[in-house]
């Protein structure tokens, strides 16, 4: 089974405490459902079309957990926090096996 990984891009941060609040819930929510934070901040250098947003790559052992992850009662309370905080891009992608 492919591992599966949620990218998210943060186009902007418009309430930096609504953002801390969502990172105090949705950080062990997501562990506490397999995810593993990959790399999260902003990017060393960029290129081509590349914008200077905030990036979180997080790896899952499938894409089930990571849809579970996404869809379960912890992480929807951190994303109720969050509210109108920020506005991000976030996906689900699956691993190349």
């Amino acid at each position: 089974m492919a591992k599966a990984y949620w990218i998210c891009a943060y186009r902007a941060v418009r309430d930096p405490e609504a953002f801390a609040a969502y990172a105090r819930l949705a950080g062990p929510a997501l562990e506490a459902a397999g995810g593993r934070f990959l790399a999260r901040g902003l990017p060393v250098r960029v290129y081509e079309g590349g914008l200077e947003q905030r990036i979180v790559v997080i790896e899952f052992p499938s894409v089930a957990q990571a849809i579970a992850a996404h869809d379960g009662a912890p992480y929807q309370a951190a994303l109720r926090a969050l509210a109108n905080g920020a506005e991000r891009d976030m996906r689900i992608v699956e691993g190349v096996d």
